[in-house]
């Protein structure tokens, strides 16, 4: 017995010992591949979080410094008058004093990963401070309460509230396409996802794409650039991806005011005043001081005022300090119970979910601090919401149970592509009538019903027609529309329309680089809306509606006059995609497919007139991505400016050629794959 027992105790030190000795012998570097992915390995997660500041930091860091002084407040002591409203406007908010207290809510071992990253970025910029532009240098160090005010700014400020905040649109909405087939619609009978978020191609909205291991962590994905954690990514038993959902998180008040007081349940309330300063460096290198007054009501921060009328807003989240733990939970789920556990932390104030596993189960959730609201309906909270009212400043949020979501639908997928929960799949399971009116609005907009009819299109989806529905060009408008407009437009003897007529007969009905007649049916479309959609919407018809043109001489006359705009902007009525729209960055310029998602192409591309005449990418299609979840994951991918912003770096553009041919490239998950593509082995030394 006492043999036996000493038998058992060498065995147990010995295998502890191995262990040990196996996770010591685990390598700390980073091995970037030649698409300047960096795939780091670590001995534990606060030296593979080390790591990742590290890298961030050798790919953005002009960019993530510029982004992190924003955050402060300071960005106009480094930049000049360009970051001034900024500044103020993160003054207003009070961030440094939100970003204080979230960081002083961190779990203790969350907030070691978190100062790791830090120090990352801080160890890189004293060892590399001469590829840091000088006036970013000045902003150095990093600090723990930059990466909290950082998140914050960007997910609640920007994402969730600058529509209210600001009276100014911005160029493109922030939006997403994302789909997930379940095995009774996949041909290999495995789980598959697709990935796709649409930004603009600047500043915050940068996606960062890298590998993170450790000895029981393996995720792959990518993370906004500056924050900590992987946002979007999958590991070798699930992934999910997130898609901007219609969630209204963010009022605007409107409040009747006199003097330094507004009213509230017919009482004279005072506001509350706050005196900020913003410095502001000057061409001769001073520094001038801007002041200001701020004021705040129950509603939240005063951000505008006209006589005696003054707007507050309020914003849910604000007051979330856990969102890179869950996201590193997510990341090291292994099942949907686990991966559920995570999201019911509900960290992240917006944002659905779409997910799938090697289980193949497929999940979707319409995610988010949803404010309990008191009465009214979407339409109601997403106007100018009346100030005098007490009973309408919300302070808590729907619990997680109440938001809509659905497991495994009997169609065999699931889809989102910023769309309401209602339809994200067909035929629709989730009753808007289940809901309170204020969750969601009604309505199917002409992407999503694309996305709904190719996949009901196939029965037996591969990865590579998967891959085809992602990089699909194809306008819903134009097969809803065209063809009757061609039996109107065929009997006129007009020259315009004739023409007209000629070039959209013979057109493919795409917007792929070589397509001719893309330019000529989208100026159509843009003066011909207000005739179209005689059948308006159904909610028995979602994808086929609406249809049908209201008045056809009109359309007709209408196409003459798109022609006359199409030959004035382009030269030409019939001219190629790619001729005129263009990809440029880092000196490369090749042709560009896709275009804006309103005309029901999933290949959303957003353009800005550039100083040759042309059309220059300045949105769209960001990060995407394919995965298969089979007895091994499977994966493609593409980041569309490149894995890079810093000046210098070669990898600024890079994938830009992928994106114009519609190519993808396989992502190198395991190691033995990671080694066949090694650009540069970074040896890292231990963080402590």
């Amino acid at each position: 017995m006492k043999n036996n027992s000493l038998i058992k105790s060498l065995i147990l030190i010995l295998l502890i010992s191995a262990g040990t000795a196996c996770k010591k012998s685990i390598p700390n570097e980073i091995l970037w591949d030649n698409y300047g992915v960096p795939h780091i390995y670590a001995s534990d997660a606060a030296q593979m979080y080390y790591e990742f500041g590290r890298a961030q930091m050798t790919s953005h860091a002009d960019l993530i410094l510029k982004l992190y002084s924003q955050a402060r407040g300071t960005s106009a002591s480094y930049f000049g008058d360009s970051g001034l409203e900024s500044d103020r406007l993160m003054k207003l908010f009070r961030l440094d004093s939100l970003a204080d207290a979230a960081y002083s809510k961190q779990n203790p071992v969350f907030r070691k990963y978190i100062d790791a990253f830090v120090k990352g970025m801080n160890d890189y910029a004293s060892e590399n401070s001469g590829a840091i532009c000088e006036q970013c240098r000045k902003i150095l160090p990093v600090t723990s309460k930059d990466i909290m005010a950082h998140t914050l700014r960007v997910i609640c400020i920007e994402f969730l509230g600058m529509d209210e905040i600001s009276a100014v649109k911005r160029l493109t909405e922030p939006g997403s396409n994302a789909i997930a087939i379940g095995p009774s619609r996949s041909a290999s009978g495995n789980a598959m996802l697709m990935s796709n978020p649409h930004l603009p191609w600047s500043g915050f909205f940068i996606w960062y794409e890298a590998h993170l291991n450790t000895e029981d962590f393996n995720l792959y994905g990518v993370s906004l650039v500056g924050m900590p954690t992987l946002t979007i990514a999958f590991n070798e038993d699930l992934g999910w991806t997130h898609t901007v959902n219609p969630i209204d998180g963010a009022d605007r008040y409107e409040l009747e005011t006199e003097g330094d007081y507004y009213f509230l349940d017919n009482k004279k309330v005072p506001f509350q005043k706050r005196e900020i300063s913003v410095q502001v460096l000057q061409n001769d290198g001073s520094m001038k001081t801007e002041t200001a007054s701020c004021k705040y009501s129950l509603h939240g921060p005063v951000v505008g005022e006209k006589g005696n009328i003054a707007w507050a807003i309020r914003l849910a989240g604000l007051e979330n300090a856990g969102i890179f733990e869950q996201y590193h939970r997510m990341g090291m789920a292994r099942n949907l119970n686990e991966f559920e556990k995570a999201v019911r932390m509900m960290q992240n104030p917006m944002f659905n979910i779409i997910y799938a596993d090697r289980d193949g189960h497929i999940y979707y959730l319409y995610n988010g601090n949803i404010p309990a609201r008191s009465r009214g309906d979407y339409s109601f909270w997403r106007g100018t919401v009346p100030g005098t009212e007490s009973d309408l400043i919300w302070k808590e949020y729907l619990p997680f149970d109440s938001l809509p979501g659905l497991v495994d639908p009997p169609s065999g997928f699931l889809q989102n592509c910023n769309d309401p929960p209602w339809v994200c799949t067909f035929p629709a399971l989730l009753n808007p009538d289940d809901y309170p009116g204020y969750v969601a609005p009604k309505g199917m907009g002409l992407r999503p019903q694309r996305a709904v009819n190719l996949i009901l299109g196939d029965s037996s989806i591969m990865p590579d027609e998967l891959i085809d529905i992602k990089l699909n060009t194809g306008l819903e408008s134009a097969d809803r529309y065209l063809d009757e407009l061609l039996s109107y437009a065929e009997k006129s003897s007009e020259k315009k329309v004739t023409e007209a007529v000629r070039i959209l007969k013979a057109w493919d009905r795409k917007s792929d680089t070589g397509s001719r007649g893309t330019l000529l049916f989208a100026e159509w479309w843009e003066l011909a809306r207000p005739v179209l959609g005689k059948i308006p919407w159904d909610t028995e018809q979602p994808t086929s509606t609406p249809r049908g043109i209201k008045d056809a001489g009109k359309a007709v006359a209408l196409l003459a006059d798109a022609y006359d705009s199409a030959c004035k902007k382009y030269g030409s009525a019939d001219v190629a995609t790619g001729d005129i729209f263009r990809i440029r960055i880092n000196g490369r310029d090749v042709p560009s497919n896709g275009g804006p998602e309103y005309f029901g192409m999933l290949r959303a591309m957003y353009y800005a007139p550039d100083s040759d005449g042309k059309m220059k990418a300045v949105a769209g299609d960001t990060y995407y991505a394919v995965t298969e979840f089979g007895e091994k994951v499977q994966a493609s991918a593409v980041i569309s400016y490149g894995n890079a912003t810093q000046p210098g770096n070669k990898h600024a553009g890079d994938q830009l050629e992928l994106m114009s041919e519609k190519k993808m490239r396989p992502v190198l998950f395991y190691r033995e794959d990671v080694l066949k593509h090694v650009e540069r082995n970074e040896k890292i030394k231990a963080m402590f």
